[in-house]
């Protein structure tokens, strides 16, 4: 439940009524320090790691079936040297003892017999993937509402319809950003060693798939930023510092968990051909965590600039309930 003030909605407001600065002047007079401070009791407050962990099962749910679904197609189509650099690259990304139940289930997914059902098994995992993603794409409108203080979301056909148009729009820019970022490397080793493109090639793929994976991660959050919410957003240039810091914190975030599991005593040993699944669900609350926290920025920049630079409703006995829900504001504290 959200204990937030509502965000108001600036695009719908007179001038007269909002700072004269742009996005950039307010962080700077407002202080990056303090936004960063007042965003994070936005997000917390706004029950925003209940709503990362809920997205990120959701986001773990599409990634599996995809991947083998992904392999299975490949296959199927008879493209048999794709299929295996898929399975090339999830197993190289794939941390410690899982590698063979990873490389079993992709092989498992991918193989062809000639029958109808391996056909139907790779449908059924592409739909399952899709209805995981708008699944979860919509908990990500929740969690953005709760955020901005909205405490009812869209109509149920209106928010998975929205939910399943992200997926196929800026999850699909997203599942890019992510293949060329993280499993880039990997990846172009796969296609080296399965199509013997040559170092030239390899190079070129290094060179160019970092800049082309930031920009697919920027699109995929600003059009989440701008649409996922259930309100009038305002310009880009006001959800640019969600934009951004949802970028960076990834970025840092999954490059600590990769060190996390590939160094941590034990980690491999405890979970074991489990590993993989671990890794990809603490990975995906990373993730979530990430976008939601740029949302969180994203308001309270929008709230300083409509003059309410507090994030939390008043509670002026410190009891956890919000004075215009309190029977008995300014009582002590009990």
């Amino acid at each position: 439940m959200s204990s937030v003030r509502v965000v108001p909605e600036t695009e719908l407001m007179s001038g007269q009524q909002l700072s004269a600065d742009d996005a950039w002047h307010t962080v700077r007079r407002y202080g990056p320090a303090h936004l960063l401070s007042t965003g994070f009791l936005r997000f917390r407050y706004g029950d925003g790691f209940s709503h990362a962990r809920a997205f990120a099962l959701q986001l773990a749910l599409a990634a599996v079936p995809l991947v083998i679904a992904g392999a299975g197609l490949a296959t199927a189509i008879g493209v048999e040297s794709f299929a295996e650099v898929v399975a090339r690259t999830v197993v190289a990304i794939s941390p410690g003892s899982s590698d063979a139940l990873v490389q079993q289930a992709i092989e498992g997914g991918g193989r062809d017999e000639g029958s109808k059902r391996a056909e139907i098994v790779v449908v059924l995992g592409l739909l399952t993937a899709f209805a995981a993603a708008t699944s979860a794409f919509a908990q990500l409108e929740r969690g953005a509402n709760r955020i901005y203080g909205t405490e009812r979301d869209r109509p149920v056909l209106r928010k998975y319809g929205r939910a399943a148009l992200l997926t196929a729009t800026a999850g699909l820019s997203m599942a890019v950003g992510l293949l060329l970022i993280v499993a880039g490397e990997p990846f172009g080793e796969a296609m080296e060693a399965v199509y013997r493109w040559g170092g030239t090639a390899e190079e070129i793929w290094d060179a160019l798939r970092w800049p082309f994976g930031l920009a697919s991660l920027v699109v995929a959050v600003t059009a989440l930023l701008r649409f996922a919410p259930r309100r009038r957003q305002p310009g880009l240039s006001w959800l640019a510092v969600g934009g951004a810091v949802t970028v960076l914190a990834w970025l840092a975030g999954s490059g600590l968990l990769a060190l996390y599991v590939a160094l941590a005593a034990g980690f491999d040993e405890t979970y074991g051909p489990l590993t993989a699944v671990m890794a990809l669900l603490l990975w995906a609350n990373v993730t979530g965590i990430a976008l939601l926290a740029g949302f969180a920025l994203a308001a309270q920049l929008e709230a300083v600039r409509a003059g309410l630079p507090d994030p939390l409703l008043p509670d002026s006995d410190d009891d956890g309930i919000p004075d215009h829900l309190d029977e008995h504001p300014g009582s002590p504290a009990r």
